[in-house]
């Protein structure tokens, strides 16, 4: 009788031990036992990885930085320029009711071809600061169902307990100068439709939602927006809601679609609208063409020509190495404790 009680008492110590082990089930991944492939990093495969790499990248460097420079821009500064010289508080100005239109003349260097795209460009100015970033309300932007959803978009939520739709800072912020302009006493028309992304105005920015109290508080922001207009067709909201992540930004305000020729005067007439001057921001216009690559950088270029040109450096050096000084691959005489055998 006792050795048959015994049986179950061990198989059930044996079930608790299996039940209880950490080992992991053996396989090949988990062991790191794969195989692999290991490339024995020869002289001769190092240069040439080096010269592969100069091969690619140099062209590739040409060709963008060439793009790039075939890019015409003209860009104005105008924020200091644009300011009586008789004023001494440039903040309050700004904020005041005073005419503030103010009148340029941008010389054409070199033909600019359309499409011209006309942008501003804001320094100093932090859209990516966490609380502005975080201060509107996507739901309310896409639904009218949602015009009260307001909890992320303090301070600029509501007004006289009234939802204001579209809600929060970014919104409340959106640039307000703006420009027109003429050659010849002929006016140049800007196209405005088309700036902002296709994503944005189908899927981001409701057909049905309509502005509602916007811009009705003691403060105002910046730009008023038409309330019979949708927001999926207040363009220059969208292009504005796009945050961007520097400080110094440009974003597109329109398109010229007319040839601009070699020599000519283009006269703009500027509302100085936006307040910059409370935070030493700068403020200027920008018109400039495009090539295939897109505007003018020439970063990209000079980053593929700098690695390419690196490459070929070190290429050339070890090739020099190589026949200068070469050695026999896997030679044991180059082992610390074989060099150093009293050491």
């Amino acid at each position: 009788m006792a050795s048959s009680s015994a049986a179950p008492a061990g198989s059930a110590d044996s079930t608790a031990t299996i039940r209880t082990t950490k080992r992991p089930k053996y396989s090949k991944f988990t062991q790191q036992e794969l195989p692999a492939c290991k490339p024995i990093l020869t002289p001769r495969a190092v240069i040439s990885a080096f010269l592969l790499v100069t091969v690619v990248f140099v062209p590739i460097g040409v060709v963008s930085l060439m793009a790039s420079r075939k890019v015409v821009e003209i860009v104005y500064r105008y924020e200091s320029e644009c300011i009586p010289g008789d004023v001494q508080d440039k903040v309050a100005y700004i904020q005041s009711s005073a005419n503030k239109t103010c009148q340029l003349k941008l010389p054409v260097h070199k033909h600019m071809k359309s499409p011209i795209y006309v942008y501003y460009q804001l320094d100093n100015f932090y859209q990516n600061h966490r609380r502005y970033v975080k201060s509107r309300s996507d739901e309310q932007l896409r639904d009218p169902k949602k015009e009260s959803s307001t909890s992320t978009c303090k301070p600029e939520d509501t007004v006289d307990g009234k939802p204001i739709v579209p809600c929060g800072l970014i919104a409340w912020s959106l640039f307000n100068d703006t420009y027109s302009f003429s050659r010849n006493n002929e006016n140049i028309t800007v196209n405005k439709k088309g700036i902002s992304w296709k994503s944005d105005r189908e899927h981001k920015f409701g057909k049905d939602v309509f502005p509602k109290n916007f811009q009705n508080s003691s403060i105002i922001g910046g730009a008023h927006l038409i309330e019979s207009i949708p927001l999926s067709d207040q363009e220059d909201l969208i292009v504005w809601m796009r945050t961007a992540a520097l400080p110094t930004f440009r974003k597109l305000y329109g398109k010229i679609e007319v040839d601009l020729n070699e020599g000519d005067s283009i006269d703009v007439t500027l509302e100085n609208n936006y307040n910059t001057y409370s935070f030493n921001g700068k403020k200027k216009l920008v018109l400039s063409t495009t090539s295939w690559l897109g505007g003018k950088n020439d970063f990209l270029g000079i980053a593929y020509l700098t690695v390419g040109g690196l490459c070929f450096f070190l290429a050339l050096a070890f090739t020099i190495v190589y026949f200068v000084k070469p050695r026999q691959l896997g030679d044991p005489s180059y082992l610390s404790w074989n060099r150093n055998p009293g050491g």
